[in-house]
């Protein structure tokens, strides 16, 4: 916990490989082309595969729930918006950080990044000690 304020979230860092993104698919049913078939993927804008969205908040979740534990998973939000798509091959960067807001609930602010490229951005509350 930093002195006086909400504590820093330690930052969670994964790779997005097609693997990943194959067994997200088989897990949650979801079997959309843009996900799992390469060559589909290809003729499309995106110009191949991307990860789910849902996976890539799942990197989120993990930096959230090793910080806060049951505190995250009952009483946790999340509000993101998805700037750009997570490719197999990205480096993802999760960070979370204390927002000035406080109170009842301890709010963060959450951002995925790929690089230079900020793919989800968005704040997070969790329920106050």
């Amino acid at each position: 916990m930093t002195e006086g304020g909400p504590p820093r979230v330690p930052s969670v860092t994964r790779r997005v490989t097609q693997e990943a993104i194959d067994r997200y698919a088989a897990a949650s049913g979801d079997f959309n082309p843009i996900h799992v078939d390469p060559e589909y993927a290809r003729r499309t804008p995106f110009g191949g595969t991307i990860a789910h969205g849902m996976l890539v908040l799942a990197y989120v979740c993990e930096a959230l729930t090793a910080e806060f534990g049951r505190r995250w998973w009952e009483g946790g939000r999340l509000k993101v918006r998805f700037k750009a798509p997570a490719r197999p091959g990205d480096l993802l960067v999760v960070s979370v950080s204390p927002s000035p807001r406080g109170g009842e609930r301890r709010e963060y602010v959450v951002t995925v990044t790929a690089g230079t490229e900020t793919l989800v951005s968005g704040t997070a509350e969790v329920p106050a000690d």
